[in-house]
């Protein structure tokens, strides 16, 4: 069987997971272009598309290409084939055009010309010619014009894979059935579902993401239920080869059908579920499927449901219904339903404001863009535990023992904690500092970092040697959040419900990003003037390094009519102060999405928006490599060591700095300025390597007060080019 070129079109957020799908049906020579996804194969291999892709919105073959300057030279190219080979000259026809940067700039008018080619030759060849049917024509014609070369070809589907056949009505503004299926490919249903996990969507409309879930889970072809297909009456049909895969595909839905696991959802509008049940019916799923009426408030958790699932929906937001109390209070709801119902679970939601979003008061492990529409969403993945429970008893068990007599070593953490809340508090009413530490390895044998974020407590325990028994260690670390308690309830009239625990360790790989939990809620500071959100659960750091917080107040100094350029950004914080120092652009580059996604958010708590600051996904030595322009200001804060997977190559910064500084250099417009950090105990920058420039240690002026017990908490170089000697002769 001949091979040809095919392509399987989807919006471009998506071309990665069609790319993925035609990859596991056995497609060959995959690739990702601005079209879609192309790739070469049978006639079959398109066939099995159209049959099996749930993400693509279109599969169509291009035949030809033809260079076209003008409407007049789209009809001699489109009137150069010969059509009789591939319709009937009595039949139905549609073309469509697509437009991109081309001289031809309507599109309508361009589709029109070409179908006039194709009519105007049947006509002259049969004296017959073909109607126009734009819903279900015989054959659709579709070319593609970029700047001036046309693709010329005829689409396979016929009409939108995402008409399954099953969804005759939607219900408040349905999901398409192909972003459906992308959701729940995203939130990894398809392996939950192998595992046995349960799939329920508490706000499920029409049922939409329900069918696609049991369309995925029971291994159903979502093109089973479809009538009409662009081949079926086209004269290249190979009708054999399609009963062929037809058969195949109803062979593995009886098969998987009988794995099906348990899929339900619930909506409080009564009419959306009798429209979801009639999908249901159609998609024959009802035997699978149950869909009852429940508001939010009124669900409780079927007992005997699996340990693990996917908890996906698609919540109302303000194109649907309006921004008000009432919505960010319903999301309020469903992140309480989350919590409250199904710890180790996923959950999805789709949402169209971020504001909206917030109110769920959870943290998303995963943030994708997807569009429903025209309009731009968030795609939010959610990994639930029971982190929140541990440590609500943890609270407990502070809160009950705060009163009771504290043994000896937790009276010296005790007195430790109040010597330096006494000392510290001039400063800190003097200075206005909400947040800073107030203990950090005081007493030796108490291992831990105590600071306060305004209201907060975040006690962070360094990991014991190995040397120490454990169950002393633990003994140590609960006598000295008992003791910690104390002072805070006692000193500053702190809840202890507000203390926040966690063991800090050395993190390599991937686990350098990796969530501690997902149950911690994001909570706004202020330092310097700004707004910060900071987590003090779910990640091994804040998101706010209180011991740059002079290093930061020195970038908002220099920053005035720069350009600033923060490598290895983390949340970002470095950037706000830099642009409300007043800096013309800023770029931030992290390679972590969720460190990005966190600097986005600090960034619009601050009021920067627009396309003067950005922020880009990427290997930061790698980005170096390819970029072109230079910045006038730069604060580079890499990690001591890094080996992610996401980057190039391990990155140690005692051995790689000079190579890294190099390179970072050559961004430095002249006359510009690279601030340099690094926390890595006993770091010394090799100056002499950095031949042209000068090297300012600024260590001693950048630690806070608070931090003044530890002057090598970090290190902090100012680096300037030297400046040229100028020769004077009298």
């Amino acid at each position: 069987m001949s091979k040809h070129a095919f392509i399987a079109t989807a919006q471009r957020e998506l071309i990665p997971l069609v790319a993925g799908e035609l990859r596991a049906l056995g497609v060959q020579n995959v690739s990702e272009t601005r079209q879609g996804a192309c790739f070469e194969g049978t006639l079959e291999d398109a066939y099995r598309a159209c049959l099996w892709s749930r993400i693509a919105n279109r599969i169509w073959m291009p035949w030809v290409e033809a260079e076209v300057e003008d409407p007049q030279g789209l009809y001699e190219a489109v009137g150069s084939l010969d059509w009789s080979e591939h319709m009937a000259a009595d039949g139905t026809l549609a073309v469509d055009c697509h437009l991109h940067r081309s001289n031809l700039d309507h599109t309508h008018y361009a589709s029109l010309k070409a179908k006039d080619a194709i009519v105007d030759q049947l006509r002259e060849l049969t004296g017959t010619r073909p109607s126009i049917d734009t819903e279900y024509p015989d054959v659709r014609v579709r070319i593609d014009i970029n700047r001036n070369m046309a693709q010329i070809g005829i689409d396979l589907s016929g009409s939108g894979l995402h008409r399954r056949g099953y969804r005759k009505e939607g219900f408040a503004a349905p999901l398409r059935e192909t972003l459906a299926a992308a959701i729940l490919e995203r939130a990894g249903w398809r392996d939950i579902a192998a595992d046995g996990g349960d799939l329920f969507d508490p706000m499920c409309g029409s049922g939409t993401l329900l069918v696609e879930g049991a369309l995925m889970a029971g291994d159903i072809a979502p093109g089973l239920l479809r009538t009409h297909f662009g081949f079926l009456k086209w004269h290249g049909h190979d009708l054999k080869l399609w009963e062929g895969l037809l058969a195949e595909a109803q062979e593995r839905k009886l098969e998987g059908m009988r794995k099906m696991p348990s899929i339900s959802g619930r909506d409080q509008d009564g009419r959306a579920i009798d429209a979801a049940r009639r999908n249901i019916e159609r998609a024959g799923l009802s035997e699978y499927i149950q869909v009852k009426q429940q508001s939010l408030k009124d669900f409780k958790a079927d007992p005997d449901r699996h340990p693990q699932g996917l908890v996906v929906t698609n919540p109302p937001y303000g194109e649907r219904l309006g921004v008000g109390a009432e919505l960010h209070e319903l999301y309020a709801e469903l992140g309480r339903t989350f919590k409250d119902h199904f710890a180790g679970w996923q959950a999805a939601v789709i949402s169209g404001e971020h504001e909206l979003a917030r109110s769920l008061g959870l943290r998303a492990h995963k943030k994708n863009k997807v569009y429903n529409g025209l309009l731009e969403c968030d795609l939010l993945l959610f990994k639930l535990d029971a982190e929140r429970k541990l440590r609500e008893t943890r609270h407990h068990v502070v809160a009950k023992q705060v009163n009771e007599p504290l043994s000896a070593g937790e009276e010296s953490v005790a007195n430790r904690l109040e010597k330096n809340i006494k000392r510290l508090k001039k400063w800190v009413k003097s200075n206005n500092i909400s947040s800073y530490r107030l203990y950090d390895r005081d007493i030796p044998e108490y291992a831990a970092a105590i600071d306060l974020y305004e209201d907060h407590v975040h006690i962070q325990e360094y990991a014991a040697p190995k040397t120490v028994d454990p169950l002393k260690a633990k003994r140590r670390m609960n006598e000295l959040i008992r003791a910690t308690g104390r002072v805070m309830v006692q000193h500053l009239d702190l809840n202890p419900k507000d203390i926040h625990v966690k063991t800090r360790q050395r993190q390599r790989g991937k686990k350098q990003y990796d969530a501690l939990g997902t149950e911690g809620e994001f909570r706004e500071v202020r330092e310097g003037g700004h707004r910060f959100l900071i987590n003090l659960d779910n990640y091994l750091d804040t998101g706010l390094f209180l011991d740059h917080r002079k290093t930061r107040a020195l970038l908002q100094e220099l920053a005035a009519g720069k350009d600033f350029l923060n490598l290895f950004a983390y949340t970002g914080t470095a950037t706000v102060y830099a642009a409300k120092g007043g800096a013309v652009s800023t770029t931030t580059i992290d390679m972590s999405n969720t460190y990005l996604d966190w600097a986005e958010e600090n960034l619009m708590l601050n009021g920067i928006t627009g396309d003067s600051h950005r922020l880009e996904r990427a290997d930061c030595l790698e980005w170096l490599e390819r970029a072109k322009r230079t910045y006038s200001l730069i604060f580079l804060d890499p990690p001591t060591f890094s080996n992610s997977a996401k980057m190039l190559r391990a990155f140690d910064v005692e051995r790689d700095h000079v190579e890294l500084l190099e390179k970072v250099l050559e961004r430095l417009s002249p006359g510009g300025i690279l601030i340099f950090s690094t926390n890595k105990r006993g770091f010394k920058i090799n100056a002499e390597a950095l031949k042209g420039f000068e090297v300012e240690d600024l260590s001693s002026t950048t630690i806070p007060e608070d931090f003044s017990r530890h002057q090598k908490i970090h290190r902090v170089y100012k680096i300037t080019r030297k400046q040229k000697q100028r020769l004077v002769f009298k």
